[in-house]
């Protein structure tokens, strides 16, 4: 009885190696995007840009003349998680929309992710690659938001303004969960479906990523807003405090915190967001 269990539990364990890493990847091919964009009447763009041996997928949508926003997904996430901005008519009078798979997840080399800043210079190009002559500003939920302090810090010049939505940056109210690192190596890594793998991966990165952070809010000199939910269980609102304090050089902070809005705001507080990305 025993043996044919342990069969049993083998034979699962086996099935579920070979079969979770198709599941919940959260990508969505570029042929399908384009014809759900379509249906709304909008010419969704896609394409690569490649830095040395790594490949950067991204997608664009709007009136080449227009400012850009560029969008930055959380983890484990890809570039679609912002579609429903991306087709939002007030706010395409206002920009050209940027969606972009973060290295390691959607058609960005998926599986392989890198740390904070590696991220940041594997997307450095993207400013040139879709330059026009107006005005940057970067959005970011979650580990998005990080990213675009990271990215404002390092290349200041290219940066109008960012938002942070829900962003984890505060040392002090990261959560250690030391058994992610058990997590990243051999077999247990098998064990996380589609882009929860390199989203853990992301995440032990990360831990040692939001210390040296501290370090890039000085370097902010753009506009800054801050935007979370109140009730924000994940990434807790005092990341909001923490974020104020450190950006000692930027041209401006504003906040905005949304009563009874959990980790979820770019979704359950859609106009709000919205008009907040509009008044930058």
């Amino acid at each position: 009885m025993m043996f044919r269990s342990l069969i049993i539990i083998l034979v699962v364990l086996f099935t579920w190696v070979i079969f979770a890493p198709g599941c919940m990847t959260f990508r969505l091919s570029d042929e399908n995007a384009r014809a759900k964009f379509m249906e709304k009447g909008l010419d969704l763009k896609t394409a690569f840009y490649k830095v040395n041996d790594r490949h950067i997928h991204y997608t664009m949508v709007g009136n080449d003349s227009l400012p850009t926003l560029i969008f930055l997904h959380g983890s484990p996430s890809a570039w679609n998680a912002f579609e429903h901005f991306m087709k939002d008519p007030s706010l395409l009078f206002h920009f050209r929309m940027i969606s972009v798979d973060r290295p390691g997840f959607g058609f960005s080399d998926f599986g392989d992710a890198v740390n904070l800043e590696e991220q940041s210079l594997l997307l450095l190009p993207l400013f040139d690659v879709v330059k026009n002559g107006k005005p940057v500003f970067l959005a970011g939920h979650s580990l998005g938001g990080p990213l675009v302090i990271k990215m404002a810090a390092d290349y200041p010049s290219a940066v109008k303004g960012i938002m942070l939505m829900s962003g984890s940056v505060d040392p002090a109210l990261e959560p250690v969960e030391k058994w992610r690192i058990l997590g990243a190596k051999f077999p247990f890594y098998y064990l996380f479906p589609g882009a929860f793998r390199p989203s853990n991966t992301e995440l032990v990165y990360f831990k040692k990523d939001v210390f040296s952070l501290a370090d890039d809010f000085s370097k902010v000199t753009c506009e800054v807003y801050l935007v979370h939910g109140d009730k924000d269980t994940w990434v807790p609102v005092g990341n909001v405090d923490y974020a104020k304090k450190k950006l000692v050089n930027a041209a401006k902070v504003e906040t905005l915190i949304l009563p009874g809005g959990n980790h979820f705001i770019p979704w359950s507080h859609k106009k709000e967001i919205a008009q907040a990305l509009i008044n930058m």
